[in-house]
Formats: structure tokens, C-alpha cells, sequence
């Protein structure tokens, strides 16, 4: 439709900043996030005596969708809406031109919503071929709300050929372009299918300047079956950069300083290997940025891979106070489209203002490397959310824009909280609140850090333990360790995490004897989370007391019980000598025994190491904070960029 991509074109006067468009090969999973057909469906169920048209909806491609005669469909989607207040709030756009093609007569129906989720139509438009604009203002959108459109086939078939949602163009502070940055680790499939993706996409052409592949693996993407014809798309725009593996912190670093160095971009974004990103999503949140008041993070929301019209979260902050992460209040993790659509789900219409996006998807102006730096050297884990920090701290604020997102395979079938990454979750949370909690001593983490210890002691989970206290004992050597260690930490957690019988995992289901307790449970029953604190107090005493008995000899051999992943919790664990517990991903099992003499010394080991933590927490907070500048800056990124390259390295060929 030329009048609507013309007008992305035309920036002074009007630019689309978000194209109406559907599923490639509408794919029925991700369908519900583009268009909603359920007003059809509540129709029926509401007047089931009423034989429902012989009607039906087909998708024609990227932007385009057929009716037949009485059909409906609603655009009040994830993807189809428009998030009018997180316009209204960061941007100065004051209105939005909705346009929109048709072939056919149609009847076209337009909806805004409040904070609240309450719904009212402000337009009702009957059409015969040819383009519809409306132009609507987004004064009311104080603290959210989106606009919509739903069409019906009123008098025979119709076909929407193009819908698009754009602005003035003066408003904008730049019409910039942005260089993709993707950190792959022996992820070469997902990888150049992504590369392919991004190539082929008509919209980004013009967007993205350059595609820098940092690969920190042995399974290398340049080595795939399909990647030269993914890269011939690309052409000279894709970069392949080679270097050892320095984690997702240390990949994208070597992103953002490529961005900088080529100088061609507005804008760095950072993606994940393993992701499948939305393209038009891409476009708008670097139109977004452009129209931003001031330089802004610009992230993207996380669906779930295996079920794809799941969303993981709707915005994210991290608790001072605590210092860990989490949902905003009053939002709602693992949100299914398919189930709740966006028109019908209240809690989506407010306005959620974030401290972090995840860097699955985020847009960071080239101003905040500047301004800011780098990543923290850490490998992986808290980098995305200190950076976001980091960037709040001087005026450059994070945005995750609805409408902008990438699928992802979920967390929720991952052991990364007692696995090897055990040691970057509990080191660079601690990192994160040294450079930024304004609270005394740390506030409430060193309390919440040992309880977390203590709990893993109950749970049989040693090796986790020993990660989580060798990670303080790192921390406590300063802010030098960080650029020194990034290259070797991961060598010598794994390799002492195999020290332990509760990190070895065994794939045959078989290979464990049969259970055998030494005892009956208590009335038969099977042992459940104990409600309420003076039950959760007792069970937790008489779980330690456990601890200080001895094990029985036979329990070395043969497990008491069988615990699937969901059970394996302080309060069952504590009170068994031994157990099977299945991995997260189900794919094998651990034998967890348990040990008094581990429990002791762990226990007395934690109980030092966080009364020394607290009792310098203040010089040595002050020490990090002041090495910050120095730790994030290019020269030192570069600098261990060249102590850890590889003999094939590429750095910085074209494909």
C-alpha cells in the first residue's frame, strides 16, 4: 500500500511508526497475538439459538486479511493495537493517524481504552474501497491505555490490504538506524535462522545499518549448511566477529563497542541467539526511540517459545531494598493471549514503567554507551538490570513497549539457580546492589542472601552452596577480579560443581535403585508446604535439627524417596537422608544425600562471609562504585577483548 509506506518514508511530515501486520504463514499459534476472532465466538455462546454465518477470515500475507460476508475481527491484539499511553507519556506526540486500505464494503469500528481497561468506541465508519484515516488524540492517555480498530464484512467480502498507526513527523528528535548486536554460543540453527529473518524483512532494510554476530563458540555459525545463503541476504550489513566465550555481558559488550567504533548507528539492539524476533517489532521501537523526549531504552517483551501465545512478563523492577528482581504489582506472569485477549484483559490496559528490560530485546541509544559505558563484566546474569540502573542514574530512562517482542525458550524448564550459574546469580546480584542500593549495609539482601544459603542446605543442594559462598569470597577481592576472571570463572565452576553427587545428572530413568524409606510417613500422608509462619518455623527447626544426625548407612544406596522438580522444596527435602529429584527440564535425575559434616561447615562458612560482607559493605561499595568507570569503559573491554581472541578470529569481516 503506497500511501502508507510512503508516509514511513516521509519523516517531516508523517511517519508510520507501527504497521498493522499477521503471522508469517499465519501460524494459529501466534495468530491470537495479531488479530482476535473471539467476538464471533462470545456472539454464538451468547445467542446459541441463532445459527452462526457461513463466514470465515484468511490471511493473505504480512499485512493483509480477507472476510467473508459477516465475518469480524478485532485488532485489539498485542501486536494489531496501539500502546497510546506509553506514547503519551514518553513521547511528545499529542495525536495518531490511523489509516487504513480495504477492498470491499466494510464496516470499521474504532476503540480506545483507559488505565482501568474500559473500553469506548470513538468511531464508526462504513466504507466502500479505498483508504480510511482518522485522526485521534492521545490526551487521555495519562497513565495508558490503547487504540484499536475491529472491521466487519457488513456487505459481502472485504479485504484489508494494509493498516498502519503514524505521527508527525516533527515531533521526532532523529529518524535513526540502529546495528544488531547477537551473542551466540554453539547456537548456530537458531542463529541463521534469525540472520535470515532480519535479512529478508523489507521494513528493516532501510533501519538497520549493520548485524554484528559476536561467536564465543566451538559450533560456529559460519559453518552451518544454510548460512551463506543467510548471509547473501544481508550482504555486506552482516559483521562476524570471533571471540572466546566471555558470556552474554562480555558478547554484547563486544556489540556495543563494534556499534561505536563503525559509527554508523543511532542505535545498538541487543538480541539473543536463541530467540525468533518479530521484525516490524524491531521497527517500532527504534521509531520509538527516535520520537522518545529524551535518549531512551527501548526493549521488547519475552513470549514463550513452546507456547507461543504465553507472555513471560509485562514489565519488570528490581526491589531495592532486597535487591532481586521481579514483576510489576498488579501485572501477571506467564500471560496467555489465546485464553485472556487484550481487549478483555483489564490489568494490560495501565501503563507499566519499568527499571530493566531483559536483553532478549533491547534498543540502547548510542548516547547511553557513551554517557554510561559498556555491560558489567560479569558473564552473564544482572548485567541487563545494572545497565538499566546504571542508565536511570544519569537521566536515560528504560521503556519495554508493548508491541515489540521476540519468542524465547522459558526459564521455567531451567535449574540456572543451582546449576553452574549458581555463582553469577548470587556474585553479580551483589555486584548490582554495591553500585546501586541506597540502602545501609546493603539493606535487606545480606538477610535474604543467607536465607537463601540456609535454604539450599535444607534442600540437599551442596554444590549450590559452595558456588553461591566461593562467589562472596570472589567479590570480596575487589573490583579487579572482574576484567581478570571473565574468561576462566566458568571453567573452574564447572568443574567444581562436578565435585558433587547433587550436580551429577543421570539421563536412564532406571539408573537409580528403587525407593525405600526407613520409615512410614507421618498419618500416610504425603508432605506438603506448611501453611502459615508458625508452621513454616517448625517445620524449618525440626528440618535442622535433621541435619545434625547422622545418615543411615543404607540411605548412601538406596533413596527414600522419588521427588519431581515442583516438590523438591526446603520443607520435604530437609527431612529425608537421601532423595531422586528430577531435573527442571526433565530430562534426567540427581541423588541428593544428605551430609552433617557439609551442613555444618557451610552453615558456619555463610554465617562469616556475610558478617564480613556487612561490616565492609560501605569501603567496599565505595571501591566498586568509584572502579565502575573504569571496569565499563571501551579501553578495558578491548583490552580483554584481546586477551581473550581466538587464533581463527574474524574480527569485524564482512560476510
Amino acid at each position: 500500500m503506497e500511501e502508507l509506506d510512503t508516509a514511513r518514508e516521509t519523516a517531516v511530515a508523517r511517519r508510520v511508526v507501527h504497521q498493522v501486520v499477521l503471522p508469517p504463514d499465519a501460524d494459529p499459534d501466534t495468530l491470537p497475538l495479531y488479530v482476535d476472532f473471539t467476538m464471533a465466538r462470545a456472539v454464538e455462546e451468547a445467542h446459541p439459538d441463532v445459527a452462526p454465518a457461513e463466514a470465515g477470515a484468511e490471511v493473505l500475507g504480512r499485512r493483509s486479511l480477507r472476510l467473508d460476508h459477516g465475518s469480524e475481527a478485532s485488532f485489539g491484539s498485542y501486536f494489531g493495537a496501539f500502546p497510546a499511553g506509553y506514547w503519551r507519556r514518553w513521547t511528545d506526540v499529542d495525536e495518531v493517524r490511523l489509516s487504513i486500505r480495504l477492498s470491499g464494503a466494510a464496516t470499521v469500528a474504532v476503540y480506545k481504552s483507559n488505565a482501568r481497561g474500559n473500553p469506548q468506541r470513538v468511531r464508526l465508519i462504513h466504507s466502500v474501497d479505498g483508504v480510511v484515516d482518522v485522526d485521534l488524540t492521545l490526551a487521555s492517555f495519562g497513565d495508558g491505555g490503547w487504540y484499536w480498530f475491529d472491521l466487519y464484512a457488513s456487505d459481502g467480502p472485504v479485504t484489508l490490504e494494509a493498516a498502519a498507526w503514524s505521527v508527525a513527523g516533527s515531533h521526532a528528535r532523529k529518524q535513526g538506524t540502529a546495528s544488531i548486536a547477537i551473542t551466540t554460543f554453539n547456537r548456530p540453527d537458531y542463529c541463521v535462522a534469525q540472520l535470515r529473518a532480519l535479512g529478508e524483512d523489507a521494513t528493516l532494510k532501510d533501519l538497520v545499518d549493520r548485524v554484528y554476530v559476536v561467536d564465543q563458540g566451538t559450533k560456529l555459525v559460519q559453518e552451518q549448511p544454510d548460512f551463506a545463503e543467510a548471509a547473501a541476504v544481508l550482504g555486506d550489513r552482516l559483521s562476524l566477529v570471533r571471540q572466546g566465550n566471555l558470556g552474554g555481558s562480555g558478547g554484547f559488550a563486544r556489540g556495543m563497542t563494534e556499534t561505536l567504533q563503525a559509527g554508523e548507528s543511532d542505535y545498538v539492539l541487543l538480541l539473543d541467539d536463541d530467540v525468533v524476533s518479530e521484525p516490524e517489532g524491531i521497527a517500532r521501537a527504534i521509531a520509538f526511540g527516535d520520537f522518545a523526549r529524551v535518549p531512551t531504552i527501548v526493549g521488547g517483551h519475552m513470549f514463550s517459545m513452546y507456547e507461543k501465545s504465553c507472555l513471560h512478563t509485562f514489565g519488570e523492577r528490581v526491589n531495592r531494598y532486597s535487591f532481586w528482581w521481579g514483576k510489576i504489582e498488579n501485572t501477571f506472569d506467564r500471560h496467555d493471549f489465546s485464553l485472556h485477549p487484550l481487549r478483555t484483559t483489564p490489568w494490560l490496559h495501565q501503563r507499566v514503567d519499568v527499571d530493566y528490560n531483559g536483553w532478549w530485546m533491547s534498543l540502547i541509544p548510542v548516547e547511553a554507551l557513551r554517557t554510561v559505558g559498556l555491560s558489567l563484566p560479569v558473564f552473564i546474569k544482572w548485567d541487563d538490570a545494572e545497565y538499566s540502573l546504571r542508565a536511570a542514574d544519569k537521566g536515560i530512562p528504560t521503556v519495554s513497549l508493548p508491541g515489540a517482542a521476540v519468542w524465547h525458550v522459558p526459564w521455567v524448564d531451567k535449574d540456572d539457580a543451582i546449576d553452574w550459574q549458581a555463582y553469577y546469580h548470587q556474585r553479580n546480584r551483589w555486584l548490582a546492589a554495591m553500585l546501586h542500593s541506597p540502602y545501609r549495609s546493603g539493606g535487606g539482601l545480606p538477610r535474604a542472601s543467607f536465607t537463601g544459603d540456609v535454604k539450599h542446605l535444607l534442600q540437599l543442594q551442596y554444590s549450590a552452596v559452595e558456588l553461591r559462598l566461593r562467589a562472596l569470597e570472589d567479590l570480596l577481592q575487589g573490583p579487579e577480579h572482574l576484567h581478570a576472571t571473565i574468561g576462566s570463572t566458568l571453567t573452574e565452576v564447572r568443574a567444581l560443581r562436578a565435585t558433587f553427587p547433587d550436580a551429577v545428572v543421570e539421563k536412564d530413568p532406571g539408573a537409580f535403585p528403587l525407593t525405600r524409606r526407613h520409615r512410614p510417613s507421618r498419618k500416610g500422608k504425603v508432605p506438603t508446604a506448611p501453611g502459615g509462619r508458625p508452621r513454616a518455623v517448625v517445620s524449618a527447626l525440626t528440618g535442622m535439627a535433621k541435619q545434625l544426625r547422622a545418615v543411615r548407612p543404607e540411605a548412601l544406596e538406596v533413596p527414600e524417596e522419588r521427588v519431581a522438580t515442583t516438590a523438591a522444596r526446603w520443607w520435604r527435602l530437609s527431612h529425608l537422608d537421601s532423595a531422586v529429584v528430577t531435573s527442571a527440564d526433565g530430562t534426567g535425575a540427581s541423588m541428593y544425600v544428605r551430609d552433617p559434616k557439609k551442613f555444618r561447615a557451610y552453615l558456619v562458612r555463610s554465617m562469616q562471609l556475610h558478617r564480613q560482607l556487612r561490616s565492609q559493605w560501605a569501603p567496599l561499595s565505595r571501591r566498586y562504585r568509584e572502579a565502575m568507570p573504569s571496569f565499563t569503559s571501551v579501553e578495558e573491554w578491548r583490552t580483554t577483548f584481546q586477551a581473550n581472541s581466538t587464533d581463527e578470529s574474524s574480527e569485524g569481516q564482512h560476510a
